[in-house]
């Protein structure tokens, strides 16, 4: 009960905060504008719209989580109100567990949103949408709570900007972990080859998420790996989670 209580309160005040609006807005014209964008390719207006749709969803989803959830735990501590929190019988780990839920509950509304808008855009229009383009969006909603993840251990650890440069470059890295094994061959026969492979094993592969241009196609994806995407994303933001309750507790505030 206190862990939903924070995670109430934090929806609350997320729900309240002009930037989750501004960005919505953003997006809204992201998607809308999607149809002027297809009238460039003749015959694959409705495939540009899924696929600009969908990359909306995760541009402005993880722009959400990270300027939001690196301001989760430095809001609480600025506004002196953290002191009344853990005063009270509440165990730090609750804390930044609820903090996260709430963020959660706002990204889940969000991409539902966004998903709905983008999907009824393309119906009006004349296209078709298919399981996989709600698939596409279940992985993206996957890949936000372990970007938000990120951001909440970033907020346990560092300032709001310096910790949203670390979170947004660790999404751009975790779409391009691949060239970390697909190395010149220079770098191949060389000591740092064992380095940038260790590195590609504890960054998150976030492509592994990315299932746009099968939805934006329609061909079908198996339930098999959206399951073991779900899995893999989950087993990530555990880990991330429980470094954040670690740092919180060690946080001298």
């Amino acid at each position: 009960m206190r862990v939903l209580a924070v995670a109430q309160n934090t929806f609350r005040e997320a729900i309240r905060d002009k930037v989750l609006y501004v960005l919505l807005f953003f997006a809204a014209a992201g998607i809308l504008g999607s149809k002027a964008i297809g009238w460039v390719s003749i015959g694959q207006d409705v495939k540009i719209m899924k696929d600009i749709s969908l990359a909306a969803v995760l541009v402005f989803g993880v722009l959400i989580a990270i300027f939001v959830g690196t301001n989760l735990v430095y809001k609480e501590i600025d506004k002196r109100t953290l002191y009344t929190i853990i005063s009270r019988p509440m165990h730090r780990y609750e804390f930044i567990l609820g903090k996260y839920l709430g963020l959660a509950f706002v990204l889940a509304l969000v991409t539902f949103i966004m998903t709905a808008m983008g999907a009824l855009y393309v119906v009006a229009f004349g296209g078709t949408v298919t399981l996989t383009y709600f698939l596409a969006a279940l992985l993206i909603y996957c890949e936000l709570l372990l970007i938000t993840a990120f951001a909440v251990l970033l907020s346990a650890l560092t300032s709001p900007i310096l910790g949203a440069l670390i979170a947004f470059s660790i999404f751009l890295f975790g779409h391009a972990t691949n060239i970390l094994v697909d190395l010149p061959q220079q770098i191949e026969t060389s000591a740092a080859r064992h380095i940038l492979h260790a590195v590609y094993y504890i960054v998150p592969n976030l492509s592994n998420f990315n299932i746009r241009a099968e939805a934006a196609n329609a061909v079908d994806v198996s339930l098999g790996y959206v399951a073991w995407a779900i899995v893999y994303g989950a087993v990530y933001t555990a880990m991330l989670l429980v470094l954040a309750a670690l740092a919180f507790e060690e946080k001298d505030v």
